[in-house]
């Protein structure tokens, strides 16, 4: 089954110490073909984008990068794999790593807002 993301918003749940996003952290997604894009905020980001591709088995692979509340620059890359959960929202179990501006790997869970 295919998955579209488009207009479907997401929010923080988990993610390692060495990461930025937490539960207050909104994420805003659109997809045109295999184009993904989405905006972020929230938490200890002021604003953030993403860009990247839906793949043929509805994995995830994107750049992201934010201004943090400390107007510190940041950007990485992330590969998100999806799992649907029961009731039929979207949970994206994701693996990251900085790029600029932050040091290391993580992982993070972000769940569809139903």
């Amino acid at each position: 089954m295919k998955i579209n993301y488009h207009n479907r918003q997401f929010v923080g749940v988990v993610n390692s110490p060495n990461g930025q996003v937490s539960g207050d952290t909104f994420f805003q997604y659109e997809q045109h073909g295999i184009i993904l894009k989405g905006t972020y905020q929230g938490g200890s980001i002021l604003t953030g984008h993403i860009l990247g591709r839906v793949n043929d088995d509805n994995s995830l692979y994107f750049t992201y990068h934010h201004l943090d509340i400390h107007h510190q620059l940041k950007s990485g890359s992330c590969y998100s794999r999806p799992k649907m959960l029961p009731d039929g929202r979207i949970q994206l179990h994701e693996s990251w790593e900085w790029t600029h501006g932050g040091a290391g790997e993580g992982e993070s869970i972000v769940e569809e807002i139903a």
